[in-house]
């Protein structure tokens, strides 16, 4: 079979303006991460052992064509000499191990921070593919048109509905745990053509070059939590971070990702000054109408409008779970909604529950106090507690 990583670029945005930032801000940062699956597969992970190997073994063959570099130039936020370093840059296997125990696939990427960051993404869907491919394509496919054309026919029934005030978009986020490159890719083509006045763009830089769209993204996790390593009092770690990207972006890329440490501390870091220059928020962990209404309530507090700012919600999204926070919000704030798995790999096949996470940075853990039962990840329990203390975050059962 062809080999499943077939560009450089076909990764998620937000990795590329993380990458950026923390090659112009910390260049030497030494970093640590790990995938895990949450979720229980049909058949072990192991077994795709010699399968992940022998893909990445070919991930680090490729290099940024030009064509690709100069997309990446055309993009005003990008700078040139990040680009630049684009043209010489080769992952490194000797970065990236692969190793099992017992029934677990263990992968760690160990190394240079601005080396090793961005395997995670090709991990994930290097992974995905392998695992995917041992079920039925055919009676897959056929099941996942199907529930494309009902989330198509549901889109159109939405239509009919009174209009808010602000317009309902969404966005492809499924890169990461899609089914296969090929289907992600017809769902794509098949919601850019059929409903374009909802899909607005996609995560997948890729994607966004070959089909002229709007490619979507800014920080994510990994970016924040890596500032929890930085030498900076740990109490002031968000606003350190945040101050570092709007230096970093002066204006551009301006949604804020809320749960590292929880909405609460993060509402008590975001201050008028930071509410001012971010253009939004984005949620993903916990309660979305009770974060949305806590950050609304915030805004009123700082007297700052919010309907000129925008809430982007993206945890394990369906549509009707967006069509009922567009409902809810979308006459006070402009909305965005950016839906993974369920587009790209609702095929019928049960999806892996995979993430690869920053585990440490310079030596020292780091960790995210997630909103919602499941997500927070950090192996260190020493560290996580003392983390909690700081932040007053309760532990989420």
């Amino acid at each position: 079979m062809n080999p499943i990583v077939r560009s450089l670029l076909e990764n998620d945005l937000y990795k590329f303006t993380m990458w950026q930032a923390l090659l112009h801000s910390h260049p030497d940062a030494q970093a640590e991460y790990a995938f895990v699956c949450r979720n229980t597969p049909v058949y072990p992970l192991s077994e795709l052992k010699a399968d992940v190997e022998r893909e990445l073994d070919h991930l680090c063959t490729l290099f940024f064509a030009e064509d690709e570099l100069a997309y990446l130039r055309s993009l005003r936020f990008m700078k040139s000499d990040f680009v630049d370093f684009l043209t010489v840059f080769r992952f490194q296997r000797k970065f990236i191990t692969v190793t099992t125990d017992g029934e677990t696939l263990n992968i760690h990427a160990v190394g240079p921070q601005v080396h090793v960051m961005s395997f995670e993404i090709f991990v994930l869907y290097i992974v995905n593919e392998l695992y995917f491919r041992r079920f039925d394509q055919q009676v897959s496919l056929l099941e996942g048109r199907k529930r494309l054309q009902e989330k198509i026919q549901m889109l159109h029934a939405f239509g009919e509905e009174v209009a808010k005030k602000n317009p309902f978009e969404f966005f492809d986020f499924g890169v990461r745990r899609r089914f296969s490159a090929a289907w992600h890719e017809e769902v794509v083509i098949t919601l850019a053509k059929e409903v374009p006045q909802y899909f607005k763009g996609s995560s997948n830089v890729y994607f966004a070059k070959k089909y002229g769209l709007t490619p979507i993204g800014t920080m994510a996790h990994e970016y924040l939590q890596a500032y929890q390593s930085f030498g900076v009092r740990l109490r002031d770690f968000q606003k350190v971070a945040l101050e570092d990207w709007v230096q970093e972006y002066r204006g551009d890329l301006g949604i804020a990702l809320t749960d590292v440490v929880g909405m609460d501390a993060f509402l008590a870091d975001f201050d008028l000054y930071f509410a001012k220059l971010f253009d939004g928020l984005r949620h993903d962990s916990g309660d979305p109408v009770v974060w949305g209404e806590k950050a609304l309530a915030h805004y009123a507090k700082l007297r700052v409008d919010a309907s000129n700012k925008r809430f982007v919600f993206s945890d394990a999204l369906d549509l009707p779970t967006a069509f009922s926070l567009y409902r809810h919000f979308a006459d006070r704030v402009m909305t965005g909604f950016g839906i993974g798995t369920n587009l790209s790999n609702d095929t019928g096949v049960p999806a892996l529950n995979i993430v690869m996470k920053l585990m440490a940075c310079n030596g020292q853990p780091v960790a995210k106090l997630s909103d919602s039962a499941g997500k927070t990840l950090c192996t260190d329990e020493t560290f996580l507690a003392y983390l909690r203390q700081v932040f007053h975050h309760p532990a989420v059962k």
